[in-house]
C-alpha cells in the first residue's frame, strides 16, 4: 500500500522550491539555488512539469456536478498513467539530489504549505490506496471541483494565492530597496519594470524571456539612434559596444541574474546620454 511521502508529491515540491524562492530573496540571497532547480525540472515538456500539470487541474478545475466532476478526474488519472514512472521517479531522484546541494533537507521540506492536504489527495488517488482511502480521496477532491462543500482544499488553495501575491509585493519592495542602495534613489520607471517581471515571472520563463527580448530590440535601438547624436568619438564607440553586448545576450539558455544587471547598467546609461545631448 502506498504511504504519503512530500519527497515524491510533485506538487508539493514545486510548492516548496516557490516558497524557497521566496524565502532566498528575503535574505538577499542573489542566485537562488531554488530558481535554478525550477528551471531545470520544470520546464517545459519534462514529465515533472506534465504531472504538475495535473496536480493543478484536480485543485482548480470547477463543475456544478458530481458526474461531470468524477468524469474529469477520472480522464485525469488515465492521462496521468500515460506518463512514463521510471522518468518521473528518476526525475523526481535527481531533483531531491539539487536541492540537497543547495538546502539542508530537513529545514526544506518542514516548510509549512497551505494547501499540503489538497496536494496529499491528489498523490494519493494517482499513487494508489486501499478502496476505502481512495473513496475518502476521490471524495475530497470532487466537493473541492463542484464547490458544494467549502473544503479544505478550496480554502487552503486560495488562501495560498493571496499569501503568494502578497510575498511577491513584499520581495519586489526588498529588491527594490536592495537596487536603491545601489543606485540610489533614482530607480528608474523601466528599471521598476523591469525586476517586477523578473519576480512574477520567474516561474515563467517564456513570458519572461519574451519581456526580455522585447526591451533588447528597444533599447539596442535607442543606443544606437544615441550614437548617431553624440559627436565624441569615444563615446560613440562605447555605445556601439553596448548595443553589441545587450544584442549578444542569449536567451536561449537559462535566464541569469547579470542579463537583468546589464540592462539596468543600460537604461542608466541611455539616461545619461540623454541628459548630455539635451
Amino acid at each position: 500500500m502506498t504511504k504519503h511521502s512530500k519527497y515524491k508529491n510533485t506538487g508539493i515540491l514545486f510548492e516548496l522550491l516557490v516558497r524557497q524562492v521566496t524565502n532566498d530573496t528575503l535574505q538577499g540571497i542573489d542566485n537562488s539555488p531554488a530558481v535554478n532547480v525550477l528551471r531545470e525540472f520544470f520546464k517545459k515538456n519534462t514529465s515533472l512539469k506534465k504531472e504538475l500539470g495535473f496536480y493543478q487541474a484536480l485543485q482548480n478545475q470547477k463543475f456544478k456536478t458530481e458526474s461531470k466532476a468524477n468524469a474529469f478526474i477520472d480522464a485525469v488519472l488515465k492521462e496521468h498513467q500515460k506518463l512514463s514512472q521510471s522518468i518521473i521517479k528518476k526525475q523526481k531522484y535527481n531533483l531531491i539530489k539539487e536541492i540537497k546541494k543547495g538546502y539542508d533537507l530537513e529545514a526544506f521540506f518542514s516548510q509549512r504549505i497551505n494547501n499540503y492536504t489538497a496536494n496529499a489527495s491528489v498523490f494519493m488517488l494517482m499513487e494508489g490506496s486501499t478502496p476505502s482511502k481512495l473513496i475518502k480521496f476521490r471524495y475530497n477532491i470532487v466537493e473541492s471541483i463542484t464547490g458544494k462543500k467549502k473544503s479544505k482544499l478550496n480554502e487552503s488553495h486560495s488562501l495560498y494565492q493571496e499569501q503568494d501575491k502578497d510575498i511577491r509585493l513584499l520581495s519586489y519592495k526588498i529588491l527594490i530597496e536592495k537596487f536603491n542602495e545601489k543606485w540610489g534613489d533614482n530607480l528608474g520607471a523601466k528599471q521598476r519594470n523591469l525586476l517586477k517581471e523578473y519576480i512574477n515571472n520567474i516561474s515563467n520563463t517564456p513570458k519572461l524571456k519574451d519581456y526580455l527580448y522585447s526591451e533588447i530590440v528597444k533599447t539596442t535601438k535607442t543606443l544606437n539612434k544615441l550614437s548617431t547624436k553624440i559627436a565624441d568619438p569615444i563615446v560613440k564607440i562605447k555605445l556601439q559596444e553596448v548595443s553589441t553586448q545587450i544584442k549578444n545576450i542569449d536567451l536561449e539558455k537559462n535566464i541569469k541574474d547579470k542579463y537583468i544587471i546589464s540592462l539596468m547598467r543600460t537604461y542608466d546609461l541611455i539616461k545619461e546620454v540623454k541628459n548630455v545631448i539635451k
